[in-house]
């Protein structure tokens, strides 16, 4: 499967994950509680092997550090197995082993998405302040916008690999002379070219969140962490795009395919899905970005999550695991293909550390101009797993089924 479709699948069920995560609140919790701290070793008795499950693409970041990890540490793990799965199925999953008394996912890369349905369920090990000794200077060794992103999981995970995300404008610049700088601008090229811009179900695409969440900091909205209540110039704004604007797509890979065969002119887009499909092939190399004026950069990570009921060998070789994904030289691995670009969620990484190919890739297909676009402009966390259920509903209620 190529990047862009084992990554960005994940993204069809997160509404549902998310929708799963706040219903659960009311949900009985499992009757495992997480290991108690001072039970698990410092490393296991013997190796283990480790059966991980990804529901968000990130072994293309991470599976580099992992395979690094086992060769460096065969006494600690011995094998690892993957599985895959959709976001909303994780949660399930996890209950369904842990309710069988057979805990048998030993680690879970995970988004947001499910991150905040483990914690809802009660599926997840606190892994800090619980284990704070086997991650010294852990909130420090992050740059500042990860660390952001870290606080978000409340302890229950660990964030292994971190973006800003966007949200920015990619176009055709054969079709486009002067590319948009403010929404207005956006609404008013959009007006004069109707059905040229797009944008795909924020439910199911990554852009199309970023976008729906990047807004309300650029429009001057009342409160842009409340959709509900203070996104008045948002869904204003979102409406009238809306008369003009292609139909809404599905996920992000149909607004690409549309922006390479020229149906549409501009589509919104992360770093990641400008740098990504273009050095794959998906969308023309000849294609630019133009960012906003005054852009808050709306961020993303993925996270490392222990399920409730491993073993203690099995926890001590995930926490091992998980510091060692935190070295520098290993999260030189996550700037990949830029999939999820630039990928490194500690301080001290570039991209002269990264593998040769990697360098390749965003030596060719990346933007020089990112650098000064992520120095110098604020960033803010993606908006916490209630928020953005309401923010979707909204969405669908106010503009989604006006098209």
């Amino acid at each position: 499967m190529s990047p862009i479709r084992r990554g960005r699948a994940v993204l069809l069920g997160s509404v549902a994950a998310l929708a799963l995560a706040v219903s659960a609140c009311g949900a009985p919790s499992t009757n495992i509680s997480s290991n108690d701290a001072g039970k698990v070793p410092e490393k296991p008795k013997s190796a283990v092997t480790l059966n991980i499950l990804d529901i968000a693409g990130n072994p293309q970041l991470t599976k580099g550090m992992i395979e690094n990890f086992v060769k460096a540490n065969p006494d600690v793990v011995k094998k690892v197995n993957y599985t895959t799965a959709p976001a909303p199925d994780m949660a399930g999953k996890i209950q369904a082993e842990q309710q069988g008394g057979n805990s048998s996912t030993s680690l879970v890369l995970s988004g947001t998405d499910g991150l905040s349905a483990g914690i809802q369920k009660n599926l997840l090990t606190r892994i800090t302040p619980d284990f704070n000794s086997r991650f010294p200077g852990l909130m420090d060794n992050y740059i500042p916008a990860a660390a952001n992103m870290q606080k978000l999981a409340d302890g229950y995970g660990v964030a292994v690999v971190y973006y800003p995300s966007g949200p920015l404008m990619e176009y055709n610049p054969a079709k486009v002379k002067n590319p948009p700088k403010t929404p207005q601008e956006l609404l008013a090229y959009a007006k004069a070219n109707p059905g040229k811009v797009q944008y795909a179900d924020p439910a199911n695409s990554g852009p199309g969140r970023t976008f729906l969440m990047g807004l309300p900091y650029l429009l001057g909205d009342k409160d842009p962490k409340d959709p509900v209540h203070g996104w008045d110039k948002t869904w204003s704004y979102l409406q009238q795009l809306g008369k003009y604007s292609a139909d809404y797509a599905s996920g992000t890979t149909d607004t690409m395919k549309n922006l390479a065969d020229g149906s549409v002119n501009i589509v919104l887009t992360t770093t990641g899905w400008d740098i990504n499909p273009r050095a794959l092939g998906t969308v023309p190399a000849s294609m630019k970005v133009a960012a906003f004026d005054h852009m808050t950069w709306v961020s993303d990570a993925q996270y490392a999550l222990i399920p409730k009921g491993v073993s203690p060998d099995v926890e001590a070789a995930d926490l091992a695991l998980i510091k060692w994904m935190l070295k520098p030289d290993q999260q030189a691995i996550a700037y990949d293909d830029g999939y999820f670009y630039p990928g490194p969620a500690v301080k001290g990484v570039d991209i002269s550390m990264a593998p040769q190919h990697s360098q390749q890739v965003i030596q060719k297909y990346g933007r020089p101009e990112y650098a000064s676009l992520i120095a110098n402009n604020p960033v803010q966390t993606s908006l916490p797993a209630a928020q953005q259920v309401a923010a979707f509903d909204q969405w669908n209620r106010m503009v989604g089924s006006k098209k």
